[in-house]
């Protein structure tokens, strides 16, 4: 009942608000107009035209015109209290007034609608922004449809938005606003979420508002549709990612099998013709050729583990399955162990070792750090020149042990330092030293899976490896073992 109330006083007025304008101003003139010239009197009609035109609209302000018009004939012109004219001059007077009074009731018209409609840009323009900048740079698509939802709800005054966004190969998502069951018995309409690409999802609303106005109904699509480029967007990023990591995949794919193929190849090769000589019926070996053609089994062999072990390495640092069993280490031992099994490597370079004098234990997986120091001195053997010195350095330096790894080697462009580290990353003489480019990202990996960090720098003469290892396992530091304490 009170909205139909609202609905009718408003019609109700802009009908009877024109006559009583009209009554009103006839009223004061009654008691002024023997002091009033009559074309005064003719233009203080015109005072109610405007004020309905500008109150209630065009329809009004020219109902107040002809109601002016014949007031002024039938109580201001001669004779009087009739609607008769007798002289020309007063006919054209009164046909002037109804010109001028229609003609300014639609100026005022049309300029109190173009306020409106600017009214009404403005308010759209600027739902229409806070909708845009809700959704802005938003890459999860539970937030964009919650945001659609709640600014829907707010802008149309509906009583409930329900937003079902389709997704594929996943279950759809659903957001209700507010949470709960709609009220059955209201109006409910479905409008879909389209852009050119497809159908993004749908939109329920259920209201007891009057229903929406043309102009409503614009603003309504143009929210669904800055919604449903939003998810797009989303959808389509998603999209080109995996498109982006299925190709970065591939390469590395390709790299690894170029890389790994002609690794194999050498090595294999070699262990082929040395297990076919030794078979071969043909030729008597004496004992030092066959141990010469032996050691280059063995150190093939060894070359092919350190290959195979390095591809297991990086397979468990991409997939972060690489969990060091951190114990109490010396770190001597590690290097020392690295150095005797590189003894043959290392036969045509300069080897120095300077350790700072009782360095404490170090928390380190014994195996994966003998694998740091074996693939930083492998690398420094294939890039230095034979015969030049490479040094292996050890010191404390806060709560961290320092190590250093140089050679003779010649210096890395600095825009590289950072990459050197990546995978298959190489620089210097990529083309005539044979690797797979694994073994200093294999390093990265391992130190860094130990809280530690790993770089490279070019000094004066010669390349430098350095990394860091934390001193403490889990904030602690070691403890000495028992059986020294009983000793």
């Amino acid at each position: 009942m009170s909205n139909l109330s609202k609905n009718f006083f408003p019609i109700f007025l802009r009908i009877v608000g024109p006559f009583l304008s009209v009554y009103v101003t006839k009223m004061v003139l009654q008691i002024v107009q023997g002091n009033l010239e009559i074309q005064v009197i003719e233009l203080i009609y015109l005072l109610p035209v405007m004020l309905s035109t500008v109150l209630w609209g065009l329809t009004p302000g020219i109902l107040a015109g002809i109601t002016a018009f014949l007031v002024f004939n039938y109580f201001h012109i001669q004779p009087y209290n009739t609607f008769l004219i007798h002289q020309t001059q007063d006919l054209i007077s009164l046909l002037i007034f109804l010109f001028v009074s229609v003609i300014l009731s639609q100026f005022i018209g049309r300029a109190r609608e173009g306020t409106r409609l600017s009214r009404i840009r403005e308010w759209e323009a600027t739902r229409m922004y806070e909708l845009i900048s809700a959704l802005s740079g938003l890459k999860d698509v539970q937030i964009i449809a919650r945001d659609l939802a709640f600014h829907t709800l707010q802008t149309f005054h509906f009583d409930h938005i329900e937003l079902r966004i389709e997704q594929k190969e996943e279950q759809a998502y659903i957001v209700s606003i507010p949470e709960g069951q709609p009220n059955q018995d209201l109006h409910s309409e479905v409008w879909p979420l389209e852009t050119v690409r497809g159908q993004e999802g749908q939109m329920q609303i259920w209201y007891s508002r009057p229903p929406l106005l043309i102009q409503e109904n614009q603003l309504l699509q143009a929210f669904l549709s800055q919604g449903a480029l939003a998810l797009e967007r989303v959808r389509l990023a998603k999209g080109e990612n995996m498109v982006r990591i299925l190709e970065e995949s591939d390469q590395l794919k390709s790299s690894l099998l170029n890389s790994v193929s002609h690794e194999l190849r050498t090595p294999l090769s070699v262990i082929k013709a040395s297990v076919s000589s030794l078979r071969s019926g043909t030729v008597q070996w004496n004992d030092e050729a066959r141990q010469d053609l032996l050691a280059t089994i063995e150190e093939e062999t060894d070359e092919l583990n350190l290959l195979v072990g390095n591809l297991l390495d990086m397979s468990r640092i991409e997939s972060n399955a690489l969990k060091p069993q951190k114990r109490w280490n010396a770190i001597d031992e590690i290097a020392m162990g690295v150095v005797a099994k590189m003894r043959k490597q290392l036969a045509q370079h300069h080897l120095e070792m300077n350790f700072e004098k009782d360095l404490p234990l170090v928390p380190t997986d014994f195996v994966m750090i003998g694998q740091v120091f074996l693939n930083l001195i492998n690398n420094s053997i294939k890039y230095s020149p034979e015969n030049s010195t490479i040094s292996v350095s050890v010191y404390k330096e806060n709560e961290s042990i320092h190590f250093e790894i140089a050679n003779e080697g010649p210096p890395v462009p600095e825009e590289h330092l950072e990459r050197i580290f990546d995978k298959f990353y190489r620089v210097t003489e990529a083309e005539r030293i044979t690797g797979t480019g694994l073994g200093l990202s294999i390093c990265k990996g391992i130190v860094e899976a130990h809280g530690g960090n790993i770089w490279a720098v070019n000094e004066t003469g010669r390349f430098v490896f350095h990394f860091i290892l934390p001193l403490t396992l889990d904030g602690s530091l070691p403890q000495i073992p028992q059986e020294e304490l009983d000793e």
